[in-house]
């Protein structure tokens, strides 16, 4: 079934549950009266309270109030987002969490996400200390009864810590000296609950394939997961090993340890190259510095690294298409610095002078659009008739693929979210392509990063992922989306990948693994 037939949720409309009745009245700063349930506190109220939900109409049910903090870093009048609420009864996942967050966060309302635990008696402080070890950073005495509720809908808890030296939950919650400046920033915060309810509508979510981690990622990624294996922490890591915030910090904490040069890494330390590759300057630093050099340079990118010695052997001037400032760039240019000009566009290519015009060739950064960058080199056939190139594309197969696969996606889609990092070049060049056939498009990071406002209206959602982005953000964006109203999902594949890169022979025998 398309998107365009699944219809519009009946009474669209944010319905507020609120447990004390001045938690109700911070709600209604930004809700319907009508839509308010006055739930109470404790188990039997919450149940109760969640039969009568189910009758109040609303696309979306969002619970608030206020809070016991768990995580010693909350202080009294935060903002607690739930990521998942944990209770007797089971664990109630919250797809929500994300988009909210990032739209209360850009509405300059700082609140923290994670998970709620619902305790209906109570919660000692010793065993404050056992839940915060799971990852918990707040209690409440309701929200995990008061989820069955939404009957369906989308649903959030939204609650405010209030801080208590007592023992139990209950009282501290009605009458602890924090609770003004809690309700104070429920109500700041209740008109973007209000805003994601307005935004629940049903949608179609179009896949692009390929799409993610291409083979040189997972290959470099795997370097720096092989190299901690076998050395241990530190092991370091030249530059950011792809551009990928979330891969980044996930090897941070793995032991990784990033730097801009290699003046930041002790002698003889273990260190990797990233994925862009460096220049030959870069090496001969390392050999003074007597470092356990390990090369996670992607295999086409090592590829335009040798085209561009060779064409400076045979005396060729050597035009460099790509983005200046670019590690893969920097890298390449430093392999016949007298001998590369760096031109990014049309109006540069144009005016690009040479000693010799007999002895051209071009190269370019393998991250680039393809359209584009056929233009760009039109413009030097013309203004350099004898011409040359590498014997194949420079611009990699996974660029390709997930170029062709966003402009697929752009066709039949309102709007496209392209999942990557803002220094993620082929990221970029994703949201160019699906602008030029059409479709504006979007760069997140993950779920946080969408705004509400590109949906609305929107029933066609195209979801891409950038060739260093991991498949993970593209699930967690899914489900997030599922947050905002049913979803529907089909993929759309323009290619089949294959390809693999073994490991450098640095790791000794893993790399024939």
């Amino acid at each position: 079934m398309r998107a365009e037939a699944m219809g519009e949720p009946a009474d669209p409309g944010l319905v507020v549950v609120a447990p004390l009745p001045l938690n109700a009245r911070a709600a209604r700063w930004g809700a319907d009266p009508a839509r308010v349930v006055h739930s109470g506190m404790g188990a039997r109220a919450s149940r109760r309270a969640a039969a009568r939900t189910l009758r109040v109409p609303g696309s979306a049910v969002a619970v608030t109030g206020v809070c016991v903090a768990i995580d010693p870093d909350l202080q009294t009048g935060d903002l607690v987002l739930a990521s998942e609420i944990r209770y007797p009864h089971g664990t109630v996942r919250i797809p929500a969490a994300g988009i909210l967050a990032g739209a209360l966060r850009r509405a300059g309302i700082p609140v923290h996400v994670g998970p709620i635990v619902s305790r209906p008696q109570g919660l000692l402080r010793s065993e404050r200390a056992r839940l915060r070890g799971t990852g918990a950073i707040a209690a409440d005495t309701g929200s995990g009864w008061l989820a069955s509720g939404a009957g369906g809908r989308p649903f959030a808890v939204l609650r405010a810590v209030v801080r208590s030296g007592q023992h139990q939950i209950g009282r501290p919650l009605v009458a602890a000296a924090g609770g003004a400046r809690a309700h104070r920033r429920l109500a700041d915060a209740a008109w973007v609950l209000d805003r994601w309810a307005a935004t629940v509508a049903p949608r179609h979510v179009v896949l692009a394939g390929p799409r993610a981690s291409c083979a040189g990622v997972e290959r470099a990624i795997e370097v720096v997961e092989r190299a901690l294996e076998q050395h241990g922490a530190p092991v370091y890591v030249r530059r950011q090993i792809v551009h990928n915030r979330h891969v980044v910090e996930d090897l941070e904490g793995r032991g990784a340890v990033f730097v801009e040069e290699l003046d930041e890494v002790p002698d003889g330390s273990t260190t990797v190259f990233s994925a862009h590759g460096v220049a030959p300057k870069v090496r001969e630093e390392a050999g003074r510095k007597e470092l356990g050099l390990i090369d996670a340079t992607c295999p086409l990118v090592a590829k335009v690294h040798r085209e561009a010695r060779q064409f400076a052997d045979q005396g060729y001037t050597i035009v460099l298409v790509g983005h200046a400032g670019h590690d893969e760039v920097e890298g390449t240019l430093g392999h016949a610095p007298a001998q590369i000009k760096l031109v990014a566009n049309i109006e540069e290519a144009e005016r690009v002078e040479v000693d010799d015009p007999e002895r051209v060739a071009y190269l370019t950064q393998t991250t680039l659009a393809v359209d584009e960058t056929r233009e760009v080199v039109r413009v030097l056939e013309r203004s350099f008739p004898n011409l040359v190139g590498p014997r194949s594309d420079d611009i990699c197969y996974a660029t390709q693929n997930r170029q062709d696969a966003v402009r697929a996606v752009a066709q039949v889609s309102d709007v496209v979210l392209v999942i990557g990092s803002r220094n993620s070049s082929n990221s970029n060049r994703l949201v160019e392509v699906s602008e030029r056939a059409g479709a504006p498009a979007y760069l997140i990071d993950d779920e946080e990063g969408i705004e509400l406002e590109w949906l609305e209206g929107v029933r066609t959602i195209g979801l891409a992922a950038g060739a260093s982005a991991p498949e993970r953000i593209v699930r967690r964006v899914l489900e997030a989306l599922g947050g905002l109203g049913p979803v529907e999902v089909e993929e759309r594949a323009v290619a089949v990948e294959s390809v693999r890169f073994g490991l450098p022979r640095e790791l000794g025998a893993a790399a024939g693994d």
